[in-house]
């Protein structure tokens, strides 16, 4: 489970929680211009825009959790198994295997909107990356440095490319019905609420925060949609690149899963296990970890972006902690 979320204060900043029950054993990868990125089905890129994210690498490959393209383009891959149906290799069609998604898409577009012409003739191909990697049930947000978002799912009725104008993705049920179920808490607000329930009565406000005392709190993907979607929409714009960063990263920490609460099998618990975020227009990528809350950066400008072979990081796990005495 998983949420993705875009947040716009000036610049705007993409990214997400990944949670999973276990680490995968991810880096921060940049994939320079000139590393010749392979696909199954359709051609090889030689030559691409610079793309800087969260990964695991295999046989030379980055298989992109999420990442952020030099043109203010992201992108991120999240859990939607049940609904998600991948289709066999179709003639006449751009057959995209899933884990070719992000770095496909991230290599060639400069907007949504020029990802949205690339996945008009897609198909979503059901390839595995290798016997030991199997094919996972994926859906996608798209966001760029104007803001504009969208959701691409495929299911059994086929590819759906929705615009998404809340700017936030998590998992399962179908994106449709995310939007229309907040519509249930079309009343939730920052302010106390109004007495409408009786308003001849003097019903006191007991508390501060009742205005929002019906918002969900589940860690189910539902109740995360929700939540993430009425943080961000009042979230506040920060003075300084500093301020903003740490605003987005409160804005998932709201919906941050802590170990313990969500059982996915007998003593195994689903946890955010980092959260990142890539400033779109000047292509810094923050990230923080479960075990590391310091936020870390990585300007991807101060790399070689004409490069033709992977740059990596290790991701800092260790707790830093500033002692003042």
């Amino acid at each position: 489970m998983c949420t993705s979320i875009i947040y716009t204060a000036g610049d705007h900043y993409f990214g997400r929680n990944l949670d999973l029950e276990v680490s995968l054993g991810q880096e921060v990868v940049i994939t320079p211009r000139n590393k010749t990125l392979e696909f199954r089905e359709m051609p090889n890129l030689e030559h691409h825009y610079a793309i800087i994210g969260m990964s695991i690498v295999r046989d030379d490959y980055p298989l992109y959790f999420d990442g952020v393209n030099e043109k203010g383009v992201g992108m991120a891959a999240l859990n939607f198994d049940g609904p998600a149906h991948f289709f066999p290799v179709q003639e006449g069609k751009d057959n995209i295997a899933s884990f070719e998604m992000v770095p496909y898409i991230l290599a060639a577009a400069s907007s949504v909107a020029e990802a949205k012409k690339i996945l008009a003739n897609a198909n979503i191909a059901n390839l595995n990356f290798s016997a030991k990697l199997q094919a996972a049930p994926l859906h996608w947000i798209i966001a760029d440095k104007t803001g504009a978002s969208v959701t691409i799912e495929s299911t059994n009725k086929g590819l759906n490319v929705y615009d998404n104008p809340v700017g936030v993705l998590t998992n399962n049920p179908e994106f449709p019905r995310q939007l229309l179920n907040l519509s249930n808490y079309r009343n939730v607000s920052p302010s106390a609420p109004e007495n409408t329930l009786a308003p001849e009565i003097d019903l006191p406000v007991y508390s501060r925060g009742l205005g929002s005392h019906f918002l969900p709190g589940g860690m189910d993907s539902e109740s995360r949609f929700v939540k993430a979607t009425f943080t961000k929409m009042h979230a506040p714009i920060g003075n300084s690149e500093i301020e903003n960063i740490t605003n987005y990263f409160h804005i998932l920490q709201s919906v941050e899963q802590q170990k313990g609460l969500d059982e996915v099998a007998p003593n195994q618990y689903e946890y955010s296990i980092y959260s990142d975020g890539v400033n779109m227009t000047k292509g810094i990528y923050y990230y923080k970890t479960y075990e590391n809350s310091q936020i870390n950066a990585i300007d991807m400008y101060k790399e070689d972006l004409e490069a033709s072979d992977l740059i990596t990081y290790p991701v800092q796990n260790e707790q830093q902690i500033n002692y003042q005495n």
